[in-house]
């Protein structure tokens, strides 16, 4: 790869939303279609598939966990706005470097006990009750969240102009230029 730091770090950036878009799309596609599995099972021969709501509800976690790193990205996740004015609005650009510094460590300690949990899974030899699969494939996806998400603020704490606009910001933005117009 050629180009700046900050060029490399968006493509890099590009290339891991469109991972975690299609990994939730088929996590998704396989939560419904177990749920319309069992459903149609339901209706024909009266009782229900026994594995579907478990992989369904493994299916979502997958979709929950990947959507730490869609939400971010599309600058669409939560954080608490209340102490958004105890702060002069000049100082904005650190704040938001400090609040990108502070999810991002968050993050890793976060990502950091994920990956204990799985090693000490893997160590066990867990298996789920009713699928009677190893676990911690599926508990993996948690630090591995954790840590994208670790290394996607961190990009944003060092390289500000990588940071998606808040929804808020946006819609701002937009009413801004909408009354100007």
């Amino acid at each position: 790869m050629t180009g700046s730091p900050q060029a490399i770090a968006a493509r890099a950036l590009k290339h891991l939303h469109r991972a975690e878009h299609l990994l939730t799309f088929l996590a998704f596609t396989v939560m419904a279609g177990a749920v319309f599995a069992d459903v149609l099972i339901r209706e024909f021969s009266g009782s229900g598939w026994l594995y579907a709501t478990p992989i369904a509800v493994w299916a979502n976690v997958v979709v929950v966990l990947l959507g730490i790193g869609l939400a971010s990205q599309d600058g669409a996740h939560l954080r608490p706005r209340f102490a958004d004015a105890w702060v002069p609005k000049s100082w904005d650009p650190i704040m938001r470097r400090v609040q990108e510094a502070v999810f991002a460590v968050f993050c890793l300690l976060f990502a950091i006990l994920c990956w204990q949990v799985v090693a000490e899974s893997m160590r066990l030899q867990e298996y789920g009750s009713v699928l009677r699969i190893l676990i911690w494939p599926i508990q993996a996806v948690m630090p591995i969240a954790f840590t994208l998400a670790a290394l996607r603020h961190g990009l944003y704490a060092c390289m500000p102009a990588l940071r998606p606009r808040e929804h808020d910001e946006a819609s701002e933005a937009l009413e801004t230029s909408e009354i100007r117009a």
